[in-house]
């Protein structure tokens, strides 16, 4: 991987479009800034290589080298990443009652990791109305307040560039497939530094589709509801096919065929459904309100479930084959429709420019 600017990557993911607003630029120099959904550079750079590059996830992404520095092999294309195991979860008895998105489960954990020291600060999602704002918390209050699904595209790795500079040294993340690709990259010191350390303790990923333009999705609700009261968004399980959105007395809901044009293009060039680069990942249950998914993938997740699970902070309960099977089967059928938009655009493997991402041709062919 050839490691370019800033230049380049304002050339080729904010003025091509392909920007995902995630914050992995943003607060990492004084570069680039984020306001109200969108990404900018402030003031032009001229260095011919930067950390602004080699952490997008949206540009030059190689993902067998990726796989290799994680999970000891190379990339294979599987269908939810490298899983260990598959739970139904829940948070345990011990965590006080909140407004928990299903299950609870990564709230459980967080609060968990914080609580027993594995972690220093969080690095989550939280809201201001129907705005995601990226937050550092250090306790379990904070990680109560900003639970639930927010469904937009948010700068939450702002906060944690805010928090390594704040001289944070065991920072958790809790994040969507393109936040934790960033991470990853991260990671890896892709720049080479000098006395590198890796900078993130542990990874919480969530389950993603995709998700909504922020900007977009505000114009969107304030035709339809006071933003000044909403209070979360929630998008129910097959067959409902609508976004829920949840103000202080009621409840609003929206067909989802309004609400799709509102996802970024971008989107449908992510070939990760379950957040395959983080120590566990996190989704719905579809069927069993109250739980969700989750997915073991390293050693550190390993061991913060089964602490947690010894605390009364989780609970677990086998996963069906049937659920498992049916997870495995969207996670293909997204993996092959992104495969399918790179070749068609152009994006993946190229030898005359930048590529979003690289891969064994022989796996391109075979999932295409």
């Amino acid at each position: 991987m050839v490691i370019q600017g800033p230049r380049e990557l304002v050339r080729d993911v904010q003025q091509a479009g392909m920007c995902i607003g995630c914050g992995a630029c943003v607060d990492l120099c004084p570069y680039f800034k984020h306001y109200k959904g969108r990404t900018f550079q402030v003031f032009p750079c001229d260095l011919e290589s930067g950390r602004c590059f080699a952490h997008c996830p949206k540009v030059e992404v190689d993902l067998d080298e990726l796989s290799r520095r994680l999970r000891g092999t190379g990339y294979e294309g599987l269908d939810l990443g490298v899983v260990r195991s598959m739970h139904a979860a829940r948070a345990g008895a011990s965590l006080p009652a909140a407004s928990f998105q299903a299950g609870g489960t990564v709230s459980a954990l967080v609060a968990f990791a914080l609580g027993s020291g594995l972690i220093d600060a969080a690095v989550l999602t939280g809201r201001e109305g129907a705005w995601p704002v990226p937050r550092i918390v250090t306790d379990e209050q904070g990680v109560l307040a900003c639970a639930s699904s927010k469904f937009t595209a948010a700068p939450t790795l702002q906060a944690l560039n805010r928090a390594l500079h704040l001289g944070y040294e065991r920072p958790g993340v809790v994040g969507t497939p393109c936040q934790l690709t960033a991470v990853a990259q991260m990671k890896g010191n892709p720049t080479s530094r000098e006395a590198f350390v890796d900078p993130v303790a542990l990874t919480v990923g969530l389950f993603c589709n995709w998700a909504l333009d922020p900007r977009a999705l505000i114009g969107f609700l304030a035709e339809r509801v006071d933003l000044d009261r909403v209070t979360g968004m929630d998008i129910p399980p097959p067959p409902a096919d609508l976004l829920a959105v949840q103000l202080e007395e009621e409840t609003v809901e929206i067909p989802l065929d309004e609400v799709r044009p509102l996802i970024p293009g971008t989107c449908a060039l992510c070939p990760d459904l379950t957040s395959e680069w983080a120590d566990v990942s996190v989704g719905m249950f579809e069927g069993r309100p109250g739980w969700n998914t989750l997915l073991i993938r390293s050693d550190q997740g390993e061991k913060l479930v089964r602490d947690a699970e010894s605390a009364g902070c989780l609970e677990l309960e086998p996963m069906p084959e049937e659920s498992a099977a049916h997870l495995s089967a969207a996670g293909r059928a997204k993996k092959e429709r992104a495969f399918r938009t790179a070749v068609r655009q152009n994006a993946v493997n190229r030898e005359d420019g930048c590529s979003i991402f690289r891969v064994p041709d022989e796996l391109l062919e075979r999932l295409t």
